[in-house]
């Protein structure tokens, strides 16, 4: 009968640990990236009234 291969089963229980870590980290990234696509929209809409925030100063500076 063969000897168990202890230091194997200890490979893969640290790579299996790896592995899940790593996918829980890209799980974490995308929600993260998710959430900041919906930021993204918001901050080019954002920017488009800071452009005109700025603009409308300008004006009103030029005006006045």
């Amino acid at each position: 009968m063969a000897k168990p291969n202890y230091s194997f089963e200890k490979r893969q229980r640290e790579l299996a640990k790896k592995k899940k870590k790593e996918d829980k980290l890209k799980e974490k990234a995308e929600r993260k990236n998710a959430a900041a696509g919906g930021a993204e929209a918001v901050e080019d809409d954002g920017a488009g009234d800071a452009a005109a925030a700025d603009a409308g100063p300008g004006e009103g500076g030029s005006a006045a």
